[in-house]
């Protein structure tokens, strides 16, 4: 539910490589990625006793590592519940221990499964198409762009185009959740063209959501509530916000993390449909039987088998044999198991929902707390992980390097962004969170967002033409070109939700960075050294004889430097605060500061026209010392330099739509 990287990062061009589509069975795995099962050597039984040992000789650890109050677990097989054990506190206060059966989580962005779900059943009775110009469903328009309709088939695999948005994301009171409302203030600019470009979007689940409520003709919650929710006897489940009365108290307290022992408030999500949802562990037990099961649950179906296939089968990825996104599930596929799931986060919830789609097993998890320094992101990979190489083991066969490895390391290296972002008011903050690739002599990789379990970085290792794989793992990276050997973007097995483009190297932090430090360093010493003239022209009672022209342009140059010097200042302080504390952005508090550092701007970039004139007059004015002129023009071309930056970096825009 969260944007990328908190906001940040915040956990990407388009061509005709970009994407593969197919409507049946996944891809067969390349040569390069064979593995043979290790199970026949020493394989413990999947049961309930067995998976209580594992379990409870790993979570309570990780829990108390990484300073988390409580969580649960649950794991279902062939139709029934396996295991479902609680761990920690639902309550910290009280000591009240996590039940599976009886303690809500908030489960974030698995919610969407369910407005899936609700789509292909109306897909099913005929009312919608997935192939559909979602205009012809809703009451107000999705403007033109890329000559080409959003579907229902691009919502379903978050690639509608739109840039990612934060702002209500996580709105102060329940007025704020009106879903017709949040999505008609809210719609986002259309960065890619449709059914190209993976990036991740909650306002596209929100406008699925929306549709399946004007075509039902019934509320969105409601509907949920009477076709999922009831069928699958999920009485403790609800996308209600605020919860129901008879819910409300078994809610666990939500914690930054279990030494702040501070209780958070209940989060409210916008829009419902990409993240509101509350339930229990044994509830989401439910909703996996039913999946594996092809839509049935007991004597009841929530989807036809036929439609529960496509739904379970791939639609896109962004390159040939990585994970990608079927209809709302995403591929894990991983130790020689297709398995398909999807995670959810608020500030403080956490959930991971997996499911094994051959061996008909399913896992969910959640998470009452984010922990010491995020902690809880690698708790849930390492417990899924752990879970997959004990009950399903898996050996990678080795393989050679790829003869060019040094050559192609060195090609791909630089810096990407992420096509999860906002260009419309946040373009500065994305850049700032770029990933840099970088060559290691050995002809290995590395990439800075990716990270393992001990938080140090992955090296990749190539094995095919800019194929790569995780040395010591599994995990796959591959590089997508165009047609002149271009690098275009990134992908991972790993994270099918979104890719991360290659970006021209002015505009990577690299680069940008110590020029505008140069640049920075510049200005505050000409500031400083006007200041010491003026001290010393007041001390001694001189003054510079000066025109008033000459005097007007002079105090406009300075003026105009130090609007550059406090826009700069201003942002970075700006991406300081939101980092601290990200309510402050998502909830619109700081907007007034925007449309402040946006004025500003304007100011420094007219200042530089009274800084470029003042330099040539300082160049071809008589009298005037060589130091004097060359610090005039060293100041004009920082100033030239800062005016692109502010002009390229969005610093100007007057747009506050994030």
């Amino acid at each position: 539910m969260k944007p990328v990287s908190r906001i940040l990062a915040a956990f990407l061009l388009a061509c005709a490589a970009s994407t593969t589509v197919a409507q049946a069975a996944q891809p067969q795995p390349r040569p390069a990625e064979a593995g043979v099962p290790t199970s026949s050597v020493s394989t413990p039984p999947l049961t309930a006793g067995d998976l209580s040992t594992f379990f409870g000789g790993m979570v309570p650890y990780m829990l108390q590592r990484g300073d988390i109050a409580g969580g649960v677990v649950v794991v279902v097989k062939d139709g029934r519940v396996l295991f479902a054990h609680g761990y920690g506190y639902a309550n910290l206060a009280t000591r009240a221990p996590v039940s599976p059966a009886d303690t809500l989580f908030r489960i974030g962005s698995v919610s969407k499964l369910f407005t899936w779900t609700a789509v292909m059943q109306l897909v099913e009775q005929h009312k919608l198409d997935l192939d559909r110009d979602i205009n012809a469903y809703l009451d107000f328009t999705i403007p033109p762009r890329f000559g080409k309709p959003i579907t229902l088939r691009d919502l379903m695999t978050h690639t509608p185009g739109f840039e990612d948005t934060a702002r209500d994301l996580l709105p102060a009171t329940p007025a704020g959740t009106n879903l017709e409302r949040y999505l008609k203030a809210h719609l986002p600019a259309r960065i890619f063209p449709p059914g190209q470009i993976v990036a991740y979007s909650n306002y596209g689940a929100g406008l699925a959501g929306y549709i399946v409520q004007r075509v039902s003709g019934e509320p969105f919650d409601d509907y949920i509530q009477r076709h999922i929710l009831e069928p699958l006897d999920m009485r403790h489940s609800t996308f209600a916000q605020p919860l129901p009365a008879n819910l409300a108290p078994l809610l666990a307290k939500g914690y930054a993390s279990a030494s702040d022992g501070d209780a958070k408030p209940f989060e409210l999500a916008n829009p419902a449909p990409a993240g509101a949802m509350t339930s229990s562990a044994l509830a989401m037990a439910n909703f996996m039987i039913a999946q594996l099961q092809d839509g049935r649950f007991g004597d009841t179906r929530i989807l036809s088998q036929q439609t529960a296939e496509l739904m379970h089968s791939l639609q896109h990825t962004s390159a040939p044999g990585l994970n990608g996104f079927d209809l709302g599930f995403y591929q894990e596929n991983r130790n020689g198991q297709r398995i398909i799931g999807h995670g959810g986060d608020t500030v403080v919830f956490h959930s991971d929902l997996h499911l094994l789609l051959d061996a008909h097993v399913g896992l969910f998890m959640s998470f009452n707390s984010a922990g010491k320094d995020g902690a809880v992101n690698g708790v849930r990979s390492a417990i899924f992980h752990a879970f997959l190489d004990r009950y399903f083991p898996w050996h990678v066969l080795p393989e050679p390097a790829y003869k060019d490895a040094k050559s192609d390391a060195m090609r791909v290296a630089g810096s990407y962004e992420s096509s999860r972002r906002n260009q419309s008011a946040l373009r500065f903050l994305y850049l700032l969170g770029q990933a840099n690739v970088q060559a290691l002599p050995d002809g290995t990789i590395t990439v800075s967002a990716i990270h393992d379990s001990a938080g140090s970085l992955v090296h990749w290792r190539e094995i095919g033409p800019l194929h790569y794989r995780e040395v010591n793992g599994q995990d796959l990276l591959d590089f997508v070109a165009d047609a002149h050997g271009r690098i275009l973007y990134l992908a991972t097995s790993e994270n099918p939700t979104s890719i991360l483009q290659r970006m021209p190297a002015r505009f990577s932090p690299a680069t940008f960075m110590p020029l505008l430090g140069i640049v920075l360093a510049i200005l505050l010493v000409a500031i400083l050294t006007w200041l010491g003239d003026w001290l010393i022209r007041r001390h001694y009672k001189r003054s510079l004889e000066l025109t008033h022209a000459q005097r007007i342009l002079r105090r406009l140059s300075r003026l105009g430097v130090l609007a550059g010097v406090t826009v700069v200042v201003g942002w970075l302080l700006f991406v300081t605060v939101i980092s601290a504390n990200e309510l402050l952005l998502v909830r619109g508090n700081l907007t007034p500061w925007m449309f402040l550092l946006y004025a500003i701007g304007v100011l420094a970039l007219l200042g530089v026209l009274a800084v470029v004139a003042n330099a040539a007059f300082a160049w071809f004015a008589p009298r005037r010392g060589r130091w004097v002129r060359v610090g005039e023009v060293l100041l004009a071309l920082a100033m030239l330099y800062l005016a692109w930056f502010i002009a390229a970096f969005g610093l100007v825009s007057f747009n506050v739509r994030f």
